[in-house]
């Protein structure tokens, strides 16, 4: 709608005459997408830092790395010291947290507290995020 009142607008000055018709669509069609750009940074302006920080970790495909690196952060504090000295590798692929150890006993230690795990980590995220724990 907006391109062909650009488009309209161009006609009526009679600047159609010197802009070829392939041109004005390009200039319309970079028109609306400065428009939408303007329209987004509008509405963002809205926010407080921290809210634009996180629709755009929501909007991104980035946020399972980096609430991965929030509960290494705070995984000594989340399990224990003892359970993190022996951790070796913390991933998220969509709503599965994935702890990596070699230790035998630890794997088995992990594996009767899943349920509690999954609490105290969505606690520390601040969000349910975590509805499964598999153990590496």
């Amino acid at each position: 709608m907006a391109d062909a009142k650009i488009l309209l607008c161009f006609s009526k000055l009679k600047l159609s005459k010197f802009i070829r018709a392939d041109t004005l669509k390009e200039f319309a069609i970079r028109h609306s997408q400065i428009r939408n750009l303007f329209n987004y940074l509008y509405t963002m302006s809205e926010y407080s830092l921290a809210d634009a920080m996180k629709q755009f970790l929501n909007k991104s495909q980035i946020k399972g790395s980096v609430q991965a690196l929030q509960i290494e952060e705070a995984w000594e504090q989340i399990m224990g010291k003892t359970i993190a000295k022996y951790t070796e590798k913390i991933q998220i692929h969509g709503q599965t947290l994935y702890i990596t150890t070699s230790m035998a006993p630890l794997k088995q230690e992990l594996l009767f507290q899943k349920e509690k795990i999954i609490e105290r980590v969505n606690d520390a995220l601040g969000e349910k995020t975590i509805k499964e724990v598999v153990i590496l």
